[in-house]
């Protein structure tokens, strides 16, 4: 038997090119506002080129655009309609004159952390359910499917969902919107699993609470406070530190990591 250092290298699959955030096309769904939009400053930061998906935040994508550049496009679409994404995707294509090589699945469909209105067992329907998982699965799915022939053939891609510490530890059971999250972990490994081969990586950046997004705004202050005590750096995560969490996976560093979810929110849950 030989050695594995005396296997040529053309044996295995062939190697796939590790591009530095600078030289990236990124996506980034329900990009113009909260978490979104401090994912999108961090990219630029580092020298990405930007695509901020929005729905119905036209103003706030356009004037994001406006003072961070020509970096940064602003494109409108419904994450969950395959047709609109697929057109947004061609859309971004154009204005960049590439391909897209990274997809941060970050938007939302119609949901606010307030638990004392959600939804309870007695009263939830299979619909908040189904809402939710077209979003959070159905919008992944939908974006992947339509970067996917502009990645393998450059060899190259980088998919980040944005999930959740909740199924871990639900401190407030929001049934609906956990169980969309966990399904979208395992699409992510699913999809790692299968995309590996062709130099692309699929990875997820959980957060617990943010401090603040719009999502978030209707949290009391008791409840920050009370997660913040219960962290080992005694604060509760920022949207910017969670955006820079994210970065790891588009950079370099990254390569080799595959089908992982990362948790970012101060030590709270040990996964």
């Amino acid at each position: 038997m030989r050695d594995i250092t005396d296997v040529p290298t053309s044996e295995f699959a062939p190697r796939s090119k590790h591009l530095k955030i600078e030289q990236q096309i990124v996506l980034v769904t329900g990009g113009a506002r909260g978490l979104g939009e401090s994912i999108v400053r961090a990219l630029h930061r580092e020298g990405a080129r930007v695509a901020v998906n929005y729905l119905g935040s036209q103003s706030s994508a356009e004037r994001l655009q406006s003072e961070l550049g020509s970096r940064v496009c602003t494109v409108q679409a419904d994450v969950t309609d395959p047709a609109a994404v697929g057109q947004m995707v061609s859309q971004i294509e154009a204005q960049f004159g590439s391909p897209v090589t990274s997809v941060i699945n970050n938007a939302l469909v119609s949901f606010t952390f307030n638990g004392d209105d959600r939804p309870r067992l007695d009263t939830i329907t299979l619909q908040h359910f189904e809402q939710q998982a077209r979003g959070a699965v159905g919008g992944a799915l939908n974006t992947i499917q339509a970067t996917l022939p502009g990645m393998r053939s450059a060899r190259f891609g980088r998919i980040v969902n944005v999930g959740t510490n909740l199924f871990q530890n639900p401190v407030v059971p929001y049934h609906d919107y956990t169980a969309a999250k966990a399904g979208l972990l395992s699409l992510t490994r699913t999809a790692a699993h299968e995309l590996g081969p062709d130099g692309i990586t699929v990875n997820m950046v959980s957060g617990g609470l943010l401090r603040t997004t719009d999502a978030s705004a209707a949290t009391p202050d008791f409840v920050f406070d009370l997660i913040a005590r219960n962290t080992p750096l005694q604060s509760v995560t920022t949207p910017e530190e969670f955006a820079d969490a994210v970065l790891f996976f588009l950079s370099p560093w990254s390569r080799a990591v595959t089908g992982q979810n990362l948790v970012v929110d101060g030590g709270l849950v040990k996964d």
